[in-house]
């Protein structure tokens, strides 16, 4: 070792993961292998509507470049300090956190990946989440630092890989599947958004971005298939608006698969065999020591 080396400070100790989040009982990673896909849409409802079944939901927004989950769940902003941590916003039962608090409005956030992991830290670290029983963490598109910083920083439950049925999202859906292999975060499931559309006017359904792509994926990767959201404009109205639908309409067809989707994953989590492969957290943590042989 050189004298310039000897010299150097050594760096910070990192926190235990463990105590980041004490009052955290489930960490649910929710991904996309790429944009587009409707994920945070998914993170919104889903959150909400595993309070509306009574469990203590905190949602956290990641995606730190295009961070829009405070406006689809109508939070302008977090609730304030309790001596040197922050107050989550809250709004339809749910505690929200995300770096559009803390930037202006339409400000591009350019940051290189150390940034990106010192954002998610304080997110974990400087903000009072308190007790929960679910922790939904909307991440960005892709497989970048967000999603390493995710996998050191906490202990997992498990992730959720949100796409269309159409091929070129399941291309990249797949390779996101794979990152949380490398990484050992267990795969809880897929979700199938924008499934089907079905016309207001004469009940024709299209299948505008083909049908069933989701559930192969579940089954190629031996993964529960979460449930199927179909393409509704009343979903993206009722997200514009601030109001997701199953606040805005709770007794629509669209509200229902989320419910059905967020008792799946309670299912699933607490291995009750909710979701269709019947694959339980222990199942999956056993795997995971196994060799991978997926193409």
């Amino acid at each position: 070792m050189s004298d310039e080396q000897a010299q150097q400070p050594a760096p910070p100790p990192q926190p235990e993961p463990e105590k980041l989040l004490p009052g955290v009982k489930y960490i649910v990673a929710i991904s996309s292998g790429k944009g587009g896909v409707g994920k945070s849409t998914v993170s919104t409802n889903l959150a909400v509507a595993l309070a509306q079944s009574g469990a203590k939901v905190g949602l956290m927004d990641a995606d730190i470049y295009g961070p829009n989950i405070p406006m689809m769940m109508g939070v302008s902003g977090p609730g304030g300090k309790e001596g040197e941590k922050i107050l989550p916003g809250e709004a339809h039962g749910v505690k929200v956190i995300s770096m559009a608090f803390f930037v202006p409005e339409e400000t591009a956030v350019v940051w290189r990946g150390p940034m990106v992991h010192t954002a998610v830290t304080q997110f974990f670290r400087d903000v009072l989440w308190g007790d929960l029983d679910y922790l939904l963490i909307d991440l960005p598109p892709g497989t970048g630092d967000a999603q390493l910083s995710l996998s050191q920083l906490v202990p997992m439950t498990g992730a959720i890989a949100v796409t269309t049925p159409q091929e070129v999202s399941l291309y990249d859906v797949r390779k996101g599947l794979r990152m949380f292999q490398k990484v050992n975060v267990p795969l809880l499931g897929v979700i199938e958004n924008m499934s089907s559309f079905i016309c207001g006017h004469c009940g024709h359904q299209t299948d505008i971005f083909s049908h069933g792509g989701g559930e192969q994926a579940a089954k190629k990767f031996e993964i529960p298939f979460l449930g199927r959201v179909p393409l509704d404009p009343a979903i993206r109205e009722c997200g514009d608006a601030g109001t997701p639908i199953v606040v805005a309409n709770p007794e629509s067809p669209q509200s229902k698969a989320f419910a059905e989707i967020a008792e799946a994953l309670r299912k699933q989590i607490e291995g009750e065999g909710g979701a269709k492969s019947g694959a339980s957290i222990g199942d999956m943590l056993k795997k995971l020591k196994e060799p991978m042989g997926l193409n």
